[in-house]
C-alpha cells in the first residue's frame, strides 16, 4: 500500500468513527474551506483543514493526495473525486439498492431529490413537532431532506450525498443480506 493509500485509510477510519454523519461532515467542512468556489483545495488547505479535524499530514502526504485527484494538473485536489473515493467500499447490492431508493424519492427522474420529490412518498404528518404544531408538514419534509442534503443545504440531494449518507451506514452493516434488507424495509422497496 502506498502512502496516499495509507493516508487515505486513515482518514477513511477517522470519517467512519464520526457513524453515519462522517463523510458528510468531513465535505461540509472542505466545502467550508474552499473559500472560492472553485471545488478544489491546495496541499496547505489541505493540511490545514484535516489539523482542525486531527489528522496531521505532512507536507508530502498532502501533495500526494492532492496529486492523486488533480484532474486538470492545476496542483488542487479535486473535491467531488476525493470525497467518492474516501467513501467506503460497497459491494453492487448495497450500491443497487441505495440507488432503487433514490430513484423511488426522485419522482421528477431528474437526478436531484427536492422537497416537491418527497410529497407523497414521505410523509411528515406524524412527526411529533408536527403532531404538536411546533411544524408544519412542509418543515418537517425540509428537515427530513437535509438529513442527506451534504453540501450547503440547498434543498437538493444527489445520488453522491445520498451515497455519502448511507456510505457510513453501510460500513457498520456486516452483511449485504442485513443492508438491502434494512434498506427494502425502510423505504419499502
Amino acid at each position: 500500500m502506498d502512502s496516499v493509500d495509507a493516508t487515505m485509510e486513515r482518514l477513511r477510519a477517522q470519517c467512519l468513527s464520526r457513524g453515519t454523519s462522517g463523510i458528510q461532515g468531513l465535505a461540509r467542512f472542505f466545502r467550508r474551506l474552499d473559500r472560492d468556489g472553485s471545488r478544489s483545495l491546495d496541499a496547505r488547505e489541505l493540511r490545514r483543514g484535516l489539523a482542525e479535524l486531527g489528522l496531521v499530514l505532512d507536507k508530502a502526504e498532502a501533495e500526494g493526495v492532492c496529486r492523486r485527484w488533480d484532474r486538470d494538473g492545476s496542483g488542487t485536489l479535486d473535491l467531488e473525486e476525493f470525497l467518492q473515493a474516501l467513501r467506503p467500499p460497497m459491494s453492487q447490492a448495497r450500491k443497487a439498492v441505495i440507488s432503487a431508493a433514490f430513484a423511488k424519492l426522485d419522482r421528477s427522474g431528474d437526478g436531484v431529490v427536492t422537497v416537491d420529490d418527497l410529497r407523497g412518498v414521505y410523509s411528515g404528518h406524524a412527526h411529533p413537532k408536527v403532531r404538536s404544531g411546533e411544524w408544519t408538514e412542509e418543515e418537517a419534509l425540509h428537515c427530513f431532506l437535509d438529513t442527506f442534503d451534504a453540501s450547503n443545504k440547498d434543498g437538493q440531494v444527489t445520488l453522491a450525498e445520498f451515497q455519502d449518507y448511507y456510505s457510513g451506514l453501510s460500513a457498520s452493516v456486516d452483511t449485504d443480506e442485513e443492508f438491502v434488507a434494512m434498506m427494502t424495509s425502510v423505504w419499502r422497496l
